[in-house]
Formats: structure tokens, C-alpha cells, sequence
């Protein structure tokens, strides 16, 4: 499982190190990795090209000494500096063979390499801008993990010359903050990161996560807290799919209460039971009005369906028993689905996601009854609600229930991303799945989970369906309901890796049990 920690935790772990071992001990720990990674990257490291970007912090220093133990093994290294530089990796470079530029205003005082062999005062930008293109790497070392707000000059032009295929960023992409993901105008984008210690929460959400290329971890030996926020990997998701044993039937592995599908969009309910029918619950109990049911009849015999009135809560509470209901896909929002809606709250107490057509009823519901989703279920109960917009959807969702600015909605998730679904989730008393481009799983008590599966051909109609249907199945076997979520998405983008391009929704749950079933093998015995 990857663990992504903010800042204050790595400074508060890196402090006992600091006071412990020897000065720059612990920088040489960072160093040697982001070394061993920069010979990968070049492959021969005799007469490449290497330009480092490095600013005045402990990440600039990171740079300027693996720039230096780059050009003693033969690589010409330039090093771009709009400002000073950390004194001891300076003069460890320069002693190497390489060279200083400065791009910038003089060096506060103090700075007292100016005087060396290699240093050039005021190099121009056509000048940075020619080391750069011909660079076989660049190493990014301008801010570090405490960077915040816009870059500023002569910072911001070094950060826009930067190539993107052949740079490599020191612990976070210069620009990018570090803790929430926002990012300055002209951040840098690498093509890879190499970041020590732990992941930090903005290479993985938000905007900046697509300034990181490939993130490479490093230890350097913290002793870290709980994370503040996790991603599943295979073997995690492996280890919580539900598997039968011989004892078990198909009423003990998990009953689906499913209800989906309307006469205007038939087919989404069909998306959804494909979905549901994967996630490895035993039963399904689909509830549908009339031509949905028949194209879910027929596309999936599997399933034992109840046709019901659009709104008839009394007909689809009637469908059976269930260990988890899902609703919403292919219902319109409207005062029916609402009634479906307030019948499954406040009449069952098992497990409940909702989705699509049914966000907007249960906001005017919320809206009218602050505290219905607080009171149904505590935070991390397996009766806790999951609601799994797509960005949308969920600016409506909480301008509805909670009063919010929906306008304001997309600076605010650019902003704060983890930050604002961990906020809305506490606030309304549920899990919020909020889709899209490393898609967030936030806990009302404030358990987070980033995924990082999946594919930006994703972005089509249906595909929403198919999680709704599988996530439901997850929890109905017995998922807690973050850990269901964050499950869900890991197997629904990993099934969308592996389909066609372009990518149907219709696609997704035929790719699901060879996902399964790999995951499965990765882990037995």
C-alpha cells in the first residue's frame, strides 16, 4: 500500500535524524538514490549532458551534489541557478568539473562560491533556454516541499524551459504543492519524480499529480506517523476481494439490492448489473420499472428482478433481503426517485450507495434533515452511506445539501482536492467517491484513499454504471464501505487499462474477472 504524508509529518520525522547523524548524512541518503536513478535515466553517464535546476533549499543542494558525483564520473554538468545555492553542494560540484550559471540576482551575502573556477554571472535566457534543449537529463531542484503560491522570476522561466520528457524532478515537481496537489502557472512537468522518504499527498492528487511522470520512492529512513492518505495496490485489493469457501452459498457470500434503470435510460441499469455481477456477491436483486427490466432480463438471466411504478418504494422494499442496496443509475432526478430514496434511508439499515439520478433527491432530503446521514450511520459504520459522484454531480450535490457555492466549486477542487472531498464527506456524514483523474475515496471520519488505476478513456457515458454496480456488490459482500469504494475503483481502472481503445462502457465488466483473477493468482499461497 503507498502511504502519502504533508509536510509538517516528514519535517517532525526528519528532525530527530537531523540532530542525530553526522551534517548532510541525511541529504547523502536522498542523493544516492536520486543518483541511482539518474544513471537509469541516462543509461551511460560518461559524456551525457546533464542540467540542474537548482535553487537556495535542501532540494537544490539534493541536486547540485548528485550533479556533482555525476560529472566525476565524466557527465558535463550545467547547473542554472536564479539565486544562491547550498554552499557545501556548490563548491562539490564546481570541484567535479562543473559549471555555475547564474540566471538570476547576485546571491544573498554570504554566499562565497561567486569566486570559484566554473561560476559565470548572468547567463540569459536564450543561453538557459539552449543548455536545456541539448540536455540528456534535467535534474528539477528550484523549490521543494515548502514551495507555495506562483513561481516567481526568474524561477518561473527556468521552470517553463524545462523538457518534460527529460527532466526529473527532486521530491516534488518545482510548482507544485506538495501538500494539496495545487499547482503554480509554468510548474514544471517531469517525466518521472523521485521523491525520499514517503509520497507526498500532491504527487498523487490533484492537478499536480500529472506533472509527476513515474514517482519514484527513496528511503532515507523516517519513522512516520499513520498516513494522512493511501492507495491500494494489487496485493491490498487482492487480499480484500471476497473469495468463497466450500461452506459458503450464494446468500452467505452477499445479496445486491440493486435499483437502476429507468424507461428513459434503460441501459444503464444494464451497465450496472454487469458490474454488480463481478464484484462477488452471491445474489442480485434488480429493481427496475418496466423496459429497463426487460433489457436487464435479457442481457443478464442471472439476475432475479422486480418491476415497480417509477417511485414505488413499498413494491421495491418488497424485493427480498439484502445485505447492501445501490441506486441510481438511469433514474431521473426527480420527486419518484426521491421517494426510492427516502424509503431505503430511513426504512433498511444496510449498506447504501448512491449514485447518478439519485444524488440530487437525497441533497433536497439532506438539505431538509442536516443530520439523516449522521444519524443513520457513525463514521466508518458498514451502514455509512457511499456517494459516487462524478465533478458535477457533487457541485450540486453539496450546493444542495449544504449550502455551498457550486461556482466556486472548480477553483476549490484545483485548490484542494483531498481537502474539499474530506471536508464535504464530514459534513454530510458519508464515503464520497468523487470520479474522475485519480479518482478520491474520502471516509466521513476522515480515512482517504487515492486511486491509481484506470485511463482518461474512462471519460465516457456508462462507465459510471458499472462502478456503481460493483462497488455495490463490494460492499453487499462485506466491504467496509471506504475500503468497498476504493476497491471498486482500483478493479473498475484496472479493467479499463486493459480494454480496447476507444473504451465502452459495455466493455468494462467482460475485463473484470481476468483482473480478478490475476490479482487472485498474485497472492495464493
Amino acid at each position: 500500500m503507498i502511504e502519502a504524508h504533508t509536510v509538517a509529518d516528514v519535517r517532525a520525522a526528519e528532525a530527530p535524524l537531523l540532530a542525530a547523524l553526522p551534517p548532510g548524512a541525511l541529504m547523502q541518503r536522498a542523493v544516492s538514490g536520486l543518483v541511482t536513478h539518474a544513471v537509469g535515466r541516462l543509461g551511460r553517464v560518461y559524456g551525457a549532458r546533464v542540467v540542474v535546476l537548482a535553487g537556495g533549499g535542501d532540494n537544490g543542494g539534493d541536486a547540485l551534489w548528485a550533479g556533482a558525483r555525476l560529472a566525476a564520473r565524466g557527465a558535463t554538468v550545467h547547473v542554472l541557478a536564479p539565486g544562491r545555492t547550498h554552499p557545501e553542494a556548490t563548491a562539490a560540484l564546481l570541484a567535479a568539473g562543473g559549471r555555475l550559471h547564474r540566471t538570476g540576482p547576485g546571491p544573498a551575502s554570504g554566499q562565497r562560491i561567486e569566486s570559484a573556477q566554473g561560476t559565470d554571472q548572468g547567463l540569459g535566457g536564450d543561453a538557459a533556454a539552449d543548455l536545456l534543449d541539448s540536455a540528456d537529463l534535467v535534474l528539477d531542484g528550484l523549490l521543494g516541499i515548502g514551495g507555495r503560491g506562483p513561481l516567481r522570476e526568474p524561477h518561473v522561466l527556468l521552470a517553463r524551459l524545462a523538457p518534460p520528457a527529460r527532466t526529473v524532478a527532486v521530491d516534488v515537481p518545482s510548482g507544485v504543492d506538495a501538500d494539496t496537489g495545487a499547482v503554480a502557472d509554468g510548474a514544471v512537468r517531469a517525466s518521472s519524480t523521485v521523491t525520499f522518504g514517503t509520497y507526498k499527498r500532491g504527487l498523487l492528487v490533484g492537478p499536480g499529480s500529472t506533472h509527476t511522470g513515474r514517482v519514484e520512492l527513496v528511503d532515507i529512513g523516517l519513522a512516520l506517523p499513520t498516513a494522512d492518505l493511501r492507495a491500494l495496490g494489487s496485493e491490498d485489493v487482492a487480499r480484500l476481494l471476497p473469495v468463497p469457501s466450500a461452506a459458503d452459498s450464494k446468500y452467505s457470500r452477499g445479496v445486491l439490492g440493486l435499483v437502476g434503470g429507468s424507461d428513459r435510460y434503460p441501459g444503464a441499469g444494464v451497465l450496472a448489473v454487469g458490474g454488480a455481477l463481478r464484484g462477488g456477491a452471491g445474489y442480485l436483486r434488480v429493481v427496475a420499472e418496466e423496459q429497463a427490466a426487460a433489457h436487464i432480463r435479457r442481457a443478464h438471466p442471472e439476475t432475479v428482478v422486480t418491476v415497480i411504478a417509477p417511485g414505488d418504494a413499498d413494491a421495491a422494499l418488497a424485493a427480498g433481503r439484502v445485505q447492501a442496496w445501490a441506486i441510481g443509475p438511469g433514474l431521473p432526478p426527480d420527486e419518484a426517485t426521491g421517494r426510492l430514496v427516502a424509503a431505503l434511508l430511513d426504512q433498511t439499515d444496510t449498506g447504501l450507495l448512491a449514485d447518478a439520478g439519485a444524488l440530487q433527491p437525497l441533497a433536497r432530503l439532506i438539505a431538509a434533515r442536516p443530520r439523516l446521514l449522521h444519524d443513520r450511520a457513525g463514521p466508518g459504520s458498514a451502514s455509512e452511506v457511499v456517494l459516487t459522484p462524478h465533478e458535477g454531480e457533487f457541485a450540486r450535490l453539496v450546493a444542495t445539501a449544504l449550502g455551498w457555492d457550486a461556482a466556486d466549486l472548480p477553483a476549490r477542487l484545483a485548490t484542494d482536492r483531498l481537502g474539499t472531498v474530506r471536508e464535504a464527506a464530514a459534513e454530510l456524514g458519508a464515503t464520497i467517491l468523487l470520479k474522475g483523474d485519480r479518482t478520491i475515496v474520502a471516509g466521513s471520519g476522515g480515512a482517504a484513499f487515492v486511486n491509481l488505476t484506470g485511463t482518461p478513456w474512462l471519460g465516457t457515458a456508462g462507465t459510471g454504471d458499472v462502478l456503481t454496480g460493483l462497488v455495490g456488490s463490494l460492499l453487499a459482500a462485506g466491504l467496509p464501505p471506504a475500503l468497498a469504494a476504493a476497491a471498486g475503483a482500483f478493479l473498475h481502472g484496472s479493467a479499463a487499462e486493459r480494454g480496447p481503445r476507444p473504451l465502452a462502457a459495455g466493455d468494462l465488466p467482460a475485463l473484470l474477472p481476468e483482473v480478478i483473477a490475476d490479482l487472485l493468482a498474485s497472492v495464493r499461497g
